[in-house]
């Protein structure tokens, strides 16, 4: 131990001292003999003298105005750094066990501890976090168990769920085996003492067993020139449980599976010595695995496989190198002390440097939590995009690096999102758009009844970082405006059936006669404007009364006369009969026309190619009459509405593209029809013009808009 590293240790331990010598953690264990015993962890786990004095001023900080400010001048940015996050951990975990356990929770083995796992994950940054965090565990446990006080169940199980999980990734197996062991114990006492009297019982024989079978192993291999350690390989009662149960298996069953472990000096010894047990006893093929040319993610490497001896007994055998056998008992912590060990590192992993070591590690991490949430998540998704905060009942809530408030609110439900006002982190009041940190605990000031804000949506106002938040935002906005158009395009339209006096109509019968899903669709189309008054009332009036012949009117015969009518139509040889223009083709001079006699109301002017003229001529042509335009007095100018239809690509500016189109052809616009359909806009423009035969022009010069498809006369 070189003198500056043990100087560190010395000068940690004295600082927190004063504070922790007279304190007690929650647990009632004294501070100070907690610290000191999780040193002696840290040091079974090879860890540096740098994770074992960050170890005192973990416990030192609670007891700090400034921990952050006084740790950095004294010991450096980085022991404070690695100080106040694990501190900041501990107190997140504490209050998660405490609301898990007051609720009744611990039994869901997914949901809140999942987000624990995260959380870990999170703050993880630095591997020592790890480290501390798993030996402060492991010690908490083991004083439990030395003074036989009862375990909160939460806190074991979070210790069989959490903690044993991780240093099984990590590959501390020792430290794994303990925590499953000790978790178990508090968790079912009966159990597990059960199990541990089974084992005390056959104690004797099974040591007998194992010195002889373990002489005979390594006095044989010596005799094949291979030089190798044999060990008997402990059994812990957890695993021991779980094999029981996952195979459904009797305990002794279980128990008659004897274990050893031959350790050799290298890889190529590994295969001879497995060559040699596989000719020396009977091997059963299916427990066979290699983790030597196939390692398991977290590193660990070794041959293992099972055969029978003479009696037809099993026996379960793993063989590895000493690096191997020391990754294998210590896990990542194992790196540290073989950080010179070159390039080659362990299964090809570089172990050059703590910050090689420390990426190598990192990684195992997210594959473990992929694995744990059956989800591909990148490095830098999980550590450097996601925080992880708690509301005030302590549940983990995750969110984008850079979220505020707003956005945890609309995280844990909309309408809290809808109707947030205010906010407060750990108790402090904070402003809505400030970015939210790693283990905060997050309340939301509400009103009864509200909206979210238009400012929410404007990025550079920096209220909103979830998109899914700000799709909510918008989706609120957008239902208001839809509602506001629904109630405008109900009000016109019953207004218009009681001037039509059709209040007897159903409303939902008229929508779908008219193409509408519903009549809320209906009301909303008209309050937008995109489908006019005008068809409603159009399918609303019943068709022209047709005449019988009886009802004929024989036309008198006469001579030619002007024109006396506002149409500016001549019926050929009749006298001041009255005529009107049809709405259906909308003629206007030079179109070829004709007349059709209607009862009642004169005659009828269509175009030759109005489908409407050709069917009533098809049915009734008797009532065809020849009429043709007037001719006009000087300085007389009679104008003729026309409509002109329009197919486009919808789009901001189209409607007033287009009218300014017929504004510089000095045509009258007097109405407007528009619907948009999935970015299809269709629109009826009716014009008054003089000679119809002007309209190509317009037409073509409408063509040329841009988004403009059909354009044609109706």
């Amino acid at each position: 131990m070189s003198d500056v590293a043990e100087d560190i240790l010395v000068r940690a331990r004295a600082f927190a001292e004063p504070f922790l010598s007279s304190e007690y953690l929650d647990t009632g264990e004294n501070m100070l003999e907690h610290a000191d015993a999780v040193a002696a962890i840290l040091e079974t786990m090879s860890s540096g003298n740098d994770v074992k004095a960050a170890n005192y001023l973990v416990y030192a900080c609670p007891h700090l105005s400034r921990p952050r400010e006084v740790i950095a001048k004294k010991f450096g940015e980085e022991f404070a750094s690695l100080a106040v996050e694990t501190t900041k951990l501990m107190e997140v975990q504490r209050i998660s066990r405490t609301v898990v356990s007051s609720a009744q929770l611990q039994d869901d083995p997914r949901a809140q501890t999942e987000n624990v796992r995260k959380m870990l994950l999170a703050f993880s940054k630095d591997l020592r976090v790890i480290m501390l965090r798993l030996a402060s565990r492991l010690q908490t446990l083991r004083y439990f168990a030395s003074v036989k006080k009862e375990v909160p169940a939460a806190l074991a199980k979070e210790s069989l769920q959490v903690f044993a999980p991780l240093a099984n990734r990590l590959g501390i197996w020792e430290i794994k085996w303990e925590l499953e062991d000790l978790s178990f114990r508090f968790l079912e006492p009966d159990n597990y003492k059960k199990i541990a009297k089974l084992l005390h019982e056959k104690r004797a024989e099974r040591e007998l067993n194992m010195h002889h079978l373990r002489q005979q192993l390594q006095t044989e291999l010596a005799a094949q020139n291979v030089h190798a350690s044999v060990q008997g390989r402990p059994k812990h009662i957890y695993s021991i449980v779980k094999k029981m149960r996952g195979k459904s298996l009797d305990f002794s069953q279980v128990f008659d599976i004897r274990a050893m472990r031959v350790i050799v000096s290298s890889v190529a010894d590994c295969y001879e010595a497995l060559s040699w047990v596989h000719s020396r006893y009977v091997p059963i093929a299916s427990e066979f695995d290699d983790y030597i040319a196939k390692p398991k993610t977290n590193g660990y490497q070794s041959l293992h496989t099972v055969v029978r001896d003479e009696k037809a007994s099993p026996i379960e055998i793993q063989i590895r190198t000493q690096a191997m056998h020391d990754h294998a008992e210590h896990g990542v912590a194992a790196h540290w002390a073989y950080k010179e060990a070159g390039a080659k590192g362990y299964v090809g992993v570089s172990a050059n440097s703590d910050y090689d070591h420390k990426i190598a590690v990192l990684r195992q991490l997210l594959a473990w939590e992929r694995e744990m949430s059956s989800e591909s998540v990148s490095d830098s998704a999980l550590f450097d995009d996601l925080i992880y905060v708690l509301t005030p009942n302590a549940a983990i809530v995750e969110l984008p690096k850079g979220a505020t408030p707003v956005d945890f609110a609309y995280t844990v439900h909309t309408n809290l999102g809808h109707r947030c006002r205010g906010a407060k982190a750990d108790g402090v009041m904070i402003p809505l758009n400030t970015p939210l940190q790693n283990g905060q605990t997050i309340e939301i000031t509400t009103v009864k009844e509200g909206g979210p804000s238009r400012d929410w949506v404007n990025v550079e106002l920096g209220f909103l970082v979830s998109h899914r938040a700000r799709a909510k935002v918008r989706a609120w906005f957008n239902a208001q405006i839809s509602h506001e158009n629904i109630a405008k395009g109900r009000e016109s339209v019953e207004k218009l059936l009681q001037r039509e006096g059709k209040t007897a109509i159903k409303l939902e019968d008229l929508a779908s006669d008219l193409g509408f899903k519903s009549a809320e669709s209906l009301f909303e189309t008209v309050g937008k404007d995109e489908f006019s008054l005008r068809n409603i009332e159009v399918f609303l009036r019943p068709p022209e009364p047709v005449m019988q012949p009886d009802d004929f009117v024989l036309l008198k015969k006469s001579r030619v006369v002007p024109p006396k009518s506002q149409s500016g139509v001549l019926v050929v040889g009749v006298d001041s009969l009255l005529t009107q223009l049809s709405k259906c083709c909308r003629p206007a001079p030079p179109d070829p026309i004709s007349g059709y006699v209607t009862r009642g109301k004169g005659v009828s002017i269509h175009r030759d190619d109005c489908r409407n003229f050709q069917s009533l001529v098809g049915r009734h042509g008797e009532r065809v009459i020849e009429v043709r335009w007037g001719v006009q007095k000087p300085g007389q100018t009679l104008l003729y509405p026309v409509e002109v239809s329009i197919e486009a690509s919808d789009r901001q500016g189209l409607l007033r593209d287009i009218s300014e189109v017929f504004a510089k052809e000095k045509m009258n616009v007097v109405g407007v029809q528009t619907q948009s359909v999935k970015g299809t806009a269709w629109m009826t423009f009716t014009v008054e013009v003089a000679d119809a035969s002007l309209l190509k022009k317009v037409i073509q010069a409408v063509k040329s808009v841009s988004g403009v498809g059909r354009v044609r006369r109706n």
